[in-house]
């Protein structure tokens, strides 16, 4: 079960590294093709939700790998499900049900992250 954590917290922390570095770094204008939804939230939201993303991807990795706090990978899986119901939100809200099918993908495999995170425990 331990392998299967680390499998799936490594392509989440990937993932999220890559998707919230660039909504940390990028402008409205460089992210809008890609993510539809910043046309409507005011950029430090989303500079706020890029740096939890990337905060959610290092708290996957570093806590179990150090032995330090592993439990805080929990919170991190956690933290990064509740993400992405608030994604889904949007995207309904925005009329944009057909698009939700990676936020749910992410938070499923955010859930099984958490789930296997206590085996780290």
């Amino acid at each position: 079960m331990e392998l299967a954590y680390w499998i799936v917290a490594a392509l989440l922390a990937l993932f999220y590294l890559y998707a919230g570095g660039k909504k940390v770094i990028q402008s409205q204008e460089q992210l809008l093709p890609m993510m539809g939804w910043v046309d409507r939230v005011p950029m430090p939201v989303v500079r706020t939700i890029g740096t939890l993303e990337v905060l959610g991807a290092a708290g996957l990795i570093l806590p179990p790998l150090t032995g330090i706090a592993p439990w805080l990978a929990i919170a991190a899986a956690v933290g990064l499900l509740l993400i992405q119901a608030g994604g889904i939100v949007v995207h309904v809200s925005r009329g944009e049900a057909r698009l939700i099918g990676l936020n749910i993908a992410l938070l499923v495999t955010a859930a099984a992250a958490a789930w296997l995170g206590t085996t780290l425990l």
